[in-house]
């Protein structure tokens, strides 16, 4: 599916303090996708059908991947972006493709981590879609006590 976004989204995920250096384990889903190095799309069927607009970045766990995004600056359809099950065919798309950016991750937050202000972290529980880097998703996936532990840490 190809979509349009406002301009003021442009690369927005880059705006998240989170990093992560290494990749998740391979997984694979009941639709017969193949293995992935990263999560596979929790409902592939739902692929592209999510909206354009979405929050960027932060949050610091996720609890599913919705879908891989390629955002693409088109002079004539201004931003528009492609949505893949799995990060291969999102980066097999990017990469052959002119004026492509790198793959995002869409992904739903039911619990997150707010930081008002830096240093003071909150524990929410809503729903929140939003975009991440794709290194984000490496050991960053919301366990039961994920972010009990993590505010308790300090934020560490």
């Amino acid at each position: 599916m190809i979509a349009t976004r406002l301009p003021t989204l442009r690369c927005g995920a880059l705006l998240c303090l989170i990093a992560a250096a290494s990749a998740c384990g391979k997984e694979t889903n009941e639709t017969s996708l193949p293995p992935s190095e990263y999560p596979v799309a929790v409902d592939p069927a739902k692929v592209g059908s999510y909206p354009a607009r979405a929050k960027s970045g932060g949050g610091y766990f996720y609890d599913e991947v919705l879908e891989y995004r390629v955002w693409v600056d088109s002079t004539t359809a201004g931003d528009t972006f492609r949505a893949f099950p799995t990060f291969e065919q999102a980066k097999e798309y990017s990469d052959r493709t002119a004026n492509a950016e790198a793959p995002l991750a869409l992904v739903l937050q039911r619990e997150h981590v707010n930081e008002p202000e830096k240093g003071r972290f909150e524990h929410k529980k809503d729903n929140r879609i939003t975009e991440w880097l794709v290194e984000w998703l490496a050991d960053n996936r919301r366990g039961p006590d994920s972010i009990a532990e993590f505010l308790r840490k300090g934020g560490k």
